[in-house]
């Protein structure tokens, strides 16, 4: 995994995981690697990977079973999806529509566009 500079480690870690799920990598009650697994695979200290787990069991993505190891809770891709969601339209649609005003592009061309391209995703 190429880490950004831009972005605590242990939130693209969280990140990673997150996509994972969205994927469908991950599914309800999957296992998901241990604290160590996971830092010896990306090459982090175990510390950061459970800083990871700390922020994804805090907004309820993954619980513990004691003993066993972390799983992917049954309500994680909700969840996820909400948390995305919200980031989007806080963070990405405000800068989508200053560039728009700034190239003067007008909503219904950008409707049009999204739409062609839409289906052929």
């Amino acid at each position: 995994m190429n880490f950004e500079d831009h972005k605590p480690i242990y939130l693209q870690i969280s990140d990673a995981i997150c996509e994972k799920i969205l994927n469908n990598e991950y599914g309800k009650d999957d296992r998901v690697p241990s604290i160590r697994e996971m830092g010896t695979l990306l090459g982090v200290n175990p510390n950061t990977v459970m800083r990871s787990f700390e922020y994804l069991k805090s907004i309820e993505v993954i619980y513990d079973k004691r003993g066993v190891g972390s799983f992917i809770a049954p309500e994680a891709k909700k969840i996820v999806k909400e948390i995305y969601k919200k980031e989007f339209v806080e963070k990405e649609v405000p800068t989508l529509i200053r560039k728009m005003k700034l190239l003067d592009i007008e909503i219904d061309e950008l409707k049009t566009k999204l739409e062609n391209n839409w289906e052929q995703h």
